[in-house]
């Protein structure tokens, strides 16, 4: 593995890159500290990650900050992530903006705190020009809930003539949701094990490699990065059709 990890292939590397960041609660149990701590500690991976794929030269990386469904976890919890995307937003915007970063959040954002959302606005039209690597960030982020919004958005042109419901397709589809400015994922990273997708971008996964790791979050490097991208380049990827 370590002869491969030196011999990345860089004209068989994915576009699009989609990570389901989890495990940072059991990385801080494991090692007897709070929850918050793994979530603090994350960061750290978000950095490598972002830094790596403009090393590599991935142009679109999605990561899964935050669902609809985490509200249900506690109070205190769901503050201190708030509090937490607030500040990483203030603290790594100059660096975001010098590395050519162009920074985008995905899902709804209304619901979150109004500082943080104007940190979100004002981080988005800070590195809106840039050219290096196209960063989804999904917070209260639901791919079921995104669907259905696409649906409603296409019905509605539908109901005032701007589109024919014959004209409909895969691609009409893809244009109203929220990553219509990214091509679907090539390769997904799912760390701590869980064999699921979580309600994360479900219509845009249809043909996307899966890559599970034990690997909590907070301990996901370089390396760890590396390997899922050989593992990429292993794959035959048919599409369906046969050679």
């Amino acid at each position: 593995m370590k002869e491969l990890l030196e011999h990345i292939n860089l004209k068989n590397l994915p576009k699009h890159l989609a990570i389901i960041m989890d495990g940072n609660g059991r990385w801080a149990k494991q090692k007897g500290m709070m929850r918050v701590i793994g979530h603090e500690n994350g960061t750290q991976s978000v950095k490598i990650v972002v830094e790596n794929c403009a090393r590599l030269g991935i142009s679109h990386l999605t990561l899964y900050a935050f669902s609809t469904e985490n509200w249900g976890r506690p109070t205190g919890e769901v503050s201190f992530l708030m509090s937490l995307f607030e500040r990483l937003l203030q603290k790594e915007l100059k660096e975001m903006e010098e590395e050519e970063v162009c920074i985008n959040f995905i899902g709804d954002l209304t619901p979150l705190p109004p500082s943080l959302q104007q940190e979100m606005h004002r981080s988005m039209e800070r590195t809106k020009h840039n050219q290096g690597v196209f960063f989804n960030v999904a917070i209260n982020y639901g791919s079921r809930h995104e669907m259905i919004n696409a649906c409603k958005a296409i019905a509605q042109k539908v109901q005032q003539g701007e589109l024919s419901a014959d004209s409909i397709n895969d691609q009409t589809i893809s244009q109203h949701l929220y990553t219509s400015a990214s091509p679907d994922p090539d390769l997904l990273i799912r760390t701590s094990g869980e064999m699921r997708l979580s309600n994360f971008m479900l219509w845009q996964l249809a043909y996307t490699e899966i890559y599970v790791t034990e690997t909590f979050w907070p301990d996901f490097d370089k390396n760890q990065l590396d390997r899922a991208i050989v593992s990429f380049q292993q794959r035959d990827r048919r599409f369906g059709k046969v050679k």
